[in-house]
């Protein structure tokens, strides 16, 4: 069933492409799942409106409550392609590819210890979320939170409260930031409180 939405030169136009490779079109239409892309070069799809399609997490850096937020109908988009994909013959493609991680560079300005504001903008049960930079947000968990331990987040912070935290650990490859409203390791006097 490989070839179920396959037309002539659909399959040899997607194998000629090479990962990171850069294609240009535009926005056919927007789903909650993705956007699909109108190739340039490329022929239509039997039966999507483009050839090309972007994921959700492929469209932008940034968390986004809309995909909206990212591209509209009729836009011009240049992607990276990721991957031809056998099963909905189309083009796999990042939008996001097209731009630097911003998370990358603020890890390395920012090492474990390093002491920052930031904003909560989520309480979810595991911890709260605070922005420390434009589009980067760490957690921090509740017992690293101020109050008294066992108190619920929504006890001792609400969204859009300023912290003062500090950066306790950073993974590159998942993107993932945790942070402590307590003291860093070597400080002992001088600790702003947030």
């Amino acid at each position: 069933m490989e070839d179920r939405f396959e037309t002539p030169g659909l399959r040899a136009f997607l194998e000629s492409l090479t990962e990171g490779q850069v294609l240009s079109g535009t926005v056919a239409a927007i789903e909650r799942f993705g956007v699909f892309v109108a190739l340039d070069e490329g022929p239509d799809h039997p039966v999507f409106p483009g050839v090309g399609f972007i994921t959700v997490p492929e469209l932008s850096w940034r968390s986004l409550d809309s995909v909206a937020e990212a591209v509209e109908t009729g836009q011009r988009v240049s992607c990276v392609f990721l991957q031809f994909d056998t099963w909905n013959m189309e083009a796999r493609l990042s939008l996001r590819g097209m731009r630097p991680d911003p998370f990358q560079a603020f890890a390395d300005r920012n090492p474990t210890g390093r002491v920052l504001r930031g904003r909560v903008t989520r309480l979810v049960p595991f911890g709260v979320f605070v922005e420390v930079a434009d589009g980067i947000e760490g957690l921090v968990r509740p017992r690293d939170l101020p109050g008294s331990p066992g108190d619920a987040a929504s006890d001792t912070v609400r969204v859009g409260d300023e912290l003062t935290v500090v950066v306790t650990g950073t993974d590159r490859q998942r993107r993932t930031l945790t942070l402590t409203c307590g003291r860093p390791p070597s400080v002992t006097d001088g600790w702003p409180t947030g």
